[in-house]
């Protein structure tokens, strides 16, 4: 199986160009005010279409409410909603047929039994994107650059999924090699600082995505 990746907190056309031309398969666009990557409405349109037709459009919501997701799916055109919050399976549900779109619900893992909370969802979603629990206290619940044991994840061995969670150019391929993943995500792993993508990292990560799919 060919891991694909995904380059999350996309905010300029410089980090979208960079993304594209070092082959990401798809580009995420959040929508979480407490995020550095966080993005107004216009800025996301602008954005998606400058990417249209040449990457996958991935919106990023957190227990958003049906005035918003409405918004996103008409100002936006998103080819997935990824909902990053605390959605429950019925919730997930009834977006995925309010916006007729494929869902990608994340799952925050520290342990097995965080893993196994993707079974709840698994009829559901089109993808389950597994990231690190966020630190005690933490005002969103994604993009702290923290991993987690990849190993917990062999309870769902078979299942297509996502990684997130701390990946970064340096790990990445033990990341693919450890968890066969259908997707790698990145977000803070190719940042200058938080919220600044870095085009050289954007390039360098996704250089060893397809290293290791070679290998």
């Amino acid at each position: 199986m060919t891991t694909k990746a995904k380059i999350c907190g996309i905010k300029t056309p410089e980090a979208l160009d960079a993304a594209i031309a070092g082959g990401a398969d798809y580009v995420g666009f959040v929508f979480c005010i407490t995020s550095p990557r966080h993005l107004e409405v216009a800025e996301a349109r602008s954005l998606a279409e400058r990417a249209r037709g040449r990457v996958g459009i991935v919106v990023l919501t957190v227990d958003a409410d049906d005035a918003a997701l409405d918004e996103l799916a008409r100002e936006i055109a998103p080819d997935f909603v990824q909902l990053h919050g605390r959605e429950t399976p019925e919730r997930a549900a009834e977006i995925k047929r309010r916006l007729e779109r494929p869902v990608i619900k994340a799952i925050p893992v520290r342990t097995v039994e965080d893993a196994a909370a993707q079974s709840a969802y698994a009829e559901i979603a089109d993808l389950i994107l597994f990231d690190a629990k966020p630190p005690v206290g933490a005002t969103r619940p994604g993009g702290h650059g923290q991993t987690f044991d990849w190993t917990v994840l062999r309870e769902v061995a078979g299942m297509p999924f996502m990684l997130s969670g701390g990946l970064g150019p340096e790990n990445v391929a033990e990341a693919i090699r450890v968890t066969h993943p259908a997707v790698v995500d990145v977000s803070s792993g190719v940042e200058s600082a938080p919220g600044v993508k870095d085009a050289e990292l954007i390039r360098r990560f996704l250089q060893a995505v397809k290293t290791a799919n070679q290998t």
